[in-house]
C-alpha cells in the first residue's frame, strides 16, 4: 500500500462525504486496510487532509509558475494560466474539491499556514492583471477584486462541471476567458480574443 493510494482515496471521500462526515475507517476500507493498518501510513485526518491540500496547492502553483514565466502579453498569460489552472481542476476534480471546500476544517495553525501559501497563488493571479493593465492590455481595475472574480469563475465551477458534460476543460477555459475578458456588453469587439 503507498501513502500516494491512501491520500487519492481520502480525496475521493472527503469530496462525496464532506471532511467532517469522512472517518479513518471509511478510508482504510476504501484501500482495503484495517483501521489499524492505516495508521501506519498516517496519523491522523488532520494530516491527511493537510497532505492533500499542500499537494494541490503544489500543482496549481507550478501550473501558475510555468504561465508567469514566459515572455507572453499579459492577455496571452491569462488565457494559459486559465486553461492550466480549469485543467487541473478538471483533471484532479476531488482534490480540487478538497482544496476549494475544506480547508476550513484544518485546525487554526494550519490553516492560518494553508492560507499563507495560498494567498500566494492568488497573488500570481493579480500580478497578471497588473502586467495586462501596466501594458494597456486591460483597462484600469482594482486588481485585488478583479483577481476574487476571476477566481470565483473558475472555482465554483467544481460544483457543476461534468467531465463528461458538453464542454472540455479548455473548451470552458475559453469561454470563462472570453467572458471574463470582453464581458458582456455589445459594444465590445465580439471577434475571437
Amino acid at each position: 500500500m503507498r501513502r500516494d493510494d491512501i491520500l487519492q482515496a481520502a480525496a475521493q471521500i472527503f469530496r462525496q462525504k464532506g471532511y467532517n462526515a469522512a472517518s479513518m475507517q471509511d478510508i482504510a476500507d476504501a484501500v482495503g486496510l484495517q483501521k489499524a493498518s492505516l495508521y501506519h501510513h498516517v496519523n491522523s485526518k488532520q494530516e491527511i487532509l493537510l497532505a492533500l491540500l499542500d499537494h494541490a496547492l503544489d500543482l496549481l502553483i507550478a501550473d501558475i509558475h510555468d504561465v508567469l514565466a514566459s515572455t507572453e502579453p499579459a492577455d496571452k498569460k491569462l488565457h494559459a494560466a486559465m486553461r492550466a489552472y480549469i485543467g487541473r481542476l478538471t483533471a484532479e476534480a476531488d482534490l480540487a474539491a478538497v482544496l476549494l471546500l475544506e480547508y476550513r476544517s484544518l485546525e487554526p495553525d494550519l490553516r492560518a499556514k494553508h492560507i499563507r501559501r495560498r494567498d500566494k497563488l492568488e497573488s500570481a493571479w493579480r500580478d497578471i492583471i497588473i502586467e495586462g493593465m501596466e501594458a494597456g492590455l486591460f483597462r484600469p481595475v482594482n486588481p485585488a477584486v478583479a483577481g476574487f472574480a476571476l477566481l470565483g469563475i473558475q472555482n465554483w465551477m467544481i460544483t457543476w462541471f461534468k467531465s463528461n458534460g458538453p464542454m472540455t476543460g479548455d473548451e470552458l477555459a475559453d469561454a470563462f476567458f472570453d467572458l471574463y475578458l470582453r464581458g458582456l456588453s455589445t459594444a465590445m469587439d465580439s471577434g475571437p480574443a
